[in-house]
C-alpha cells in the first residue's frame, strides 16, 4: 500500500471504504445498477463514504435509530478518478465520490444489525 500524503491528514490508498445504506437504498442500487446515494448525498452533490476508522461514528451520528442497515465495502483506488478526500467531521479526511455509485464498485456487502448499544459491525473490517 502507498500513503497519500495530500492534505492535513494522511490516509492509505488502495483500501476499502464503506457506505451505509438503508434497505430501500440498497435495493434501489441492486435494481438499477447505480445510485445517486441517500438523500443527503443527492443534496450535497457527492456520495459520502467512510474509512474503517470513521464508519462506526458515521453510523452513530447519522443512523442511530434507523434500524437494520446494509454495510457496503468499495475499493477507493478503483474509484480514484472520481474520488476526492475532503476535510469533514473533526478535520478528518473523508472519501467523497463525485459520480453515480455503480453496483460494480461493490466489493462486498453485509447486514448491519441494530443492537441495544448501536449497530453491530463485522469483525473482519479493514
Amino acid at each position: 500500500m502507498t500513503l497519500d500524503l495530500a492534505g492535513k491528514n494522511c490516509h492509505e490508498r488502495d483500501m476499502l471504504i464503506y457506505k451505509i445504506f438503508r434497505p430501500e437504498e440498497w435495493q434501489s442500487l441492486i435494481d438499477h445498477g447505480q445510485t445517486q446515494g441517500a438523500p443527503i448525498d443527492v443534496k450535497d452533490g457527492y456520495i459520502h463514504f467512510s474509512t474503517s476508522e470513521q464508519v462506526r461514528e458515521t453510523a452513530a451520528k447519522h443512523f442511530a435509530n434507523a434500524g437494520d442497515l446494509i454495510l457496503v465495502a468499495c475499493d477507493s483506488d478503483a474509484m480514484k478518478p472520481d474520488m476526492k478526500w475532503e476535510v469533514s467531521r473533526g478535520g478528518a479526511l473523508f472519501p467523497h465520490l463525485y459520480r453515480l455509485m455503480q453496483m460494480d464498485d461493490v466489493i462486498w456487502h453485509k447486514p448491519l444489525s441494530q443492537g441495544d448499544a448501536g449497530h453491530i459491525f463485522p469483525d473482519d473490517m479493514t
